[in-house]
Formats: structure tokens, sequence, C-alpha cells
């Protein structure tokens, strides 16, 4: 994947990716559902693509893939049972420039991907943005008492390189302990 130029990546603002969805009627174990791409992922068309990003490694550490798989190839992750979509659609440089009517509309919009895939396990990265979307200020890290839908809520933490309190290891951890319990009876 080629490194965009600071040119690309300024016309990449309020571009929105396609998510990585199975086909309908595909089982889908969980929904990764990030706050909303950065400019390097609306200048490469994929899902956390910015390096240093650590969502890929932390789903390869945690025992999600069998290998580190490329942003490029997250066209594979339904073939693990699993999906990206983002709780804001547009790109944007920083997170902080959504507003949160934004991330609550996004809930409802994520409430309706949730209804018609139905996965087992909702997993949203990115507690602030949770707390903002569904109206749940106390939210921590982990496994959430409500359902949206059919599925499970988990909040796993931000895996943008600029969440300096959570490193790589402590990341795939939590990554680990969903993967568990999305695979619990199987």
């Amino acid at each position: 994947m080629k490194r965009p130029t600071k040119a690309e990546l300024e016309a990449a603002r309020d571009r929105v990716i396609q998510d990585v969805l199975p086909v309908d009627g595909t089982p889908l174990r969980v929904l990764f559902c990030g706050i909303n791409p950065g400019l390097y992922s609306g200048a490469t068309g994929f899902h956390f693509a910015r390096p240093g990003n650590r969502f890929w490694p932390a789903l390869y550490r945690s025992g999600f893939t069998d290998r580190l798989l490329t942003p490029a190839e997250e066209w594979l992750l339904p073939s693990y049972g699993l999906g990206i979509t983002n709780l804001a659609a547009r790109t944007t440089a920083r997170a902080d420039e959504l507003t949160a009517e934004e991330l609550r509309e996004g809930g409802r919009r994520l409430v309706e991907l949730v209804e018609r895939h139905r996965p087992r396990f909702l997993a949203v990265a990115g507690v602030t943005a949770y707390r903002t979307a569904f109206g749940m200020p106390k939210a921590q890290i982990g496994p959430r008492p409500e359902t949206i839908g059919p599925a499970r809520v988990w909040v796993l933490p931000n895996p943008s390189g600029l969440n300096a309190s959570w490193p790589l290891d402590r990341i795939a951890e939590e990554f680990a302990r969903l993967r568990e319990a999305a695979t619990d009876g199987d």
C-alpha cells in the first residue's frame, strides 16, 4: 500500500469508506465499530490503515486471525466471521472533529446495521465515542450489560497510536477476552 501524500490526505477529508460486512445471512461473530475513518484511511480506502494503528496487530495477537492482515486485506474479515463499520462515516483528521449529534446518529444507524446482520457481538473501539453515541456516560472498557438488537456489546480501547494509555499488548489482551467470549459455544 502506497503512503498517501499530504495533498492526498487533505483531499480525503469527508470521504466515506464502505463497511466490511459478510453477504446477508452469513454468520457474523463480531462486528467491530471504529469511531470514524481518519484521513489516512480515507486516502487509502481501508479501515484502520494509518501506520501505528494497532487494530490489525491486536486482531492477530488476540487470535481472531491466523496471521497479521494488512488493511488492504480487510475483505478477508468476513471469512473469519468478522466485519468493520464506524459510528461516523466521514473521514476527519481527528475524532474530536465529530459532533455529539454525528455520534448519536451513528449509534442509531449502528442499531439498524446490527438488526440486519445480527452479529453475536458488537465491539465498539473507543469508550468516549460509545458513551456519547449511546448515552452511557459511565461505560467502561469491556463487556457491557446492555445489548443492541441481538448483539452483546463489548467496548474496546481505541487502537489509534495516539491512545498512549493502552499499549499494544494490553489492547490485544482485551481483544482476546472478546474473542474468547465470541467463540464460546462454537
